[in-house]
């Protein structure tokens, strides 16, 4: 009997995996060690008895240590992302919050894929604003020094997902590689506001980035209504982490003077009309209830980055921006 065959029949007494034991796993999925029958099992038997913290960040060890990591970088760098899957086909707001804080001095690495469950994906919208997908790690070094911002697409960047790619297509269900997509940025941010549209799970990828060396602060944040980014269709859940330690709160956008909206304001029917809405939002126009959006959540990332600076301010100068859009040389298509 092979290491992973142990390792499913482990998994079938609904036992949790030991880190060791995940790692192990992980490394051989990722190698193509296994054949796509053990991958498809061994995801399924996590699946069915619930994947823990230990075997999250066994996963993310392991796919990180197959990565393309950018080198050389410095200073304070955040991403902006979700797990996805929230089945809203919503506006792309980490996108917009991403070039908006840019466009205000702080560096960002956007991590992300094109559209899988949503009308248009990070990479979608990228591209149509004029900005290359890089495909180097000495180039995203090069471009985030140029603009404070790069897109790091994820098949790039993490060549040994093509191993396990075809199985989770044929699954058809979610896998932990749902929850490792956000905690794989092979540019290691310092700072990190990630979207869940299942709050349960948020407690698990918190634990997960308190451990995680060289992170300073980060926020999970699952939107009222279901969405996996703040929202002002009511009160929104947020884990925030600073230097290891995990708070857990309530964010209620009236506290912050935004209006409530309902979920079907937020939601785009097409990947036209999603580009046409994202243009409209860089530019300080557009629907109020996608400004609102993304003022929440904009807020909540200038919070992470500005130590001392208290929410209530960063959420002021959040509207201040989205108010006035993009200032000339970021939007550049």
């Amino acid at each position: 009997m092979n290491t992973i065959s142990h390792i499913l029949e482990h998994l079938t007494t609904g036992a949790d995996l030991s880190a060791p034991q995940a790692k192990e796993a992980f490394d051989l999925l990722l190698t193509g060690e296994v054949s796509p029958v053990q991958a498809g099992a061994f995801l399924m038997g996590l699946r069915a008895k619930g994947e823990t913290a230990a075997e999250l960040s066994a996963a993310v060890e392991a796919a990180l240590s197959q990565a393309r990591l950018i080198p050389g970088l410095s200073g304070k760098r955040i991403d902006t992302c979700g797990t996805g899957g929230d089945g809203q086909h919503s506006f792309n707001c980490s996108t917009a919050v991403s070039f908006f804080l840019a466009d205000m001095g702080y560096q960002v690495v956007k991590h992300g894929n094109r559209a899988v469950s949503s009308k248009c994906g990070s990479a979608d919208v990228v591209e149509d604003l004029g900005y290359p997908l890089v495909t180097e790690p000495e180039e995203a070094r090069a471009e985030l020094a140029r603009r404070n911002f790069v897109f790091l697409f994820a098949p790039h960047f993490h060549p040994a997902f093509r191993h396990v790619g075809p199985v989770r297509q044929q699954l058809g269900v979610r896998t932990i590689f749902n929850l490792m997509g956000p905690l794989l940025n092979p540019a290691l941010p310092t700072h990190q506001i990630l979207g869940v549209p299942d709050f349960r799970f948020a407690p698990m990828i918190a634990q997960v980035l308190a451990a995680r060396k060289g992170l300073e602060r980060a926020a999970i944040v699952h939107g009222a209504g279901g969405f996996d980014e703040l929202t002002p269709c009511g009160p929104g859940q947020v884990i925030f982490i600073e230097h290891g330690v995990i708070r857990e709160t309530v964010l209620d956008p009236a506290d912050f003077g935004l209006s409530t909206c309902v979920p079907r304001a937020l939601a785009c029917d097409s990947k036209e009309e999603a580009l046409k809405l994202q243009r409209q939002v860089l530019t300080g126009k557009g629907p109020k209830s996608l400004q609102d959006m993304v003022t929440l959540n904009l807020g909540v990332a200038i919070y992470l980055l500005e130590d001392n600076l208290p929410l209530e301010l960063a959420m002021e100068m959040a509207q201040a921006k989205v108010e006035q859009g993009l200032s000339h040389g970021v939007c550049h298509a």
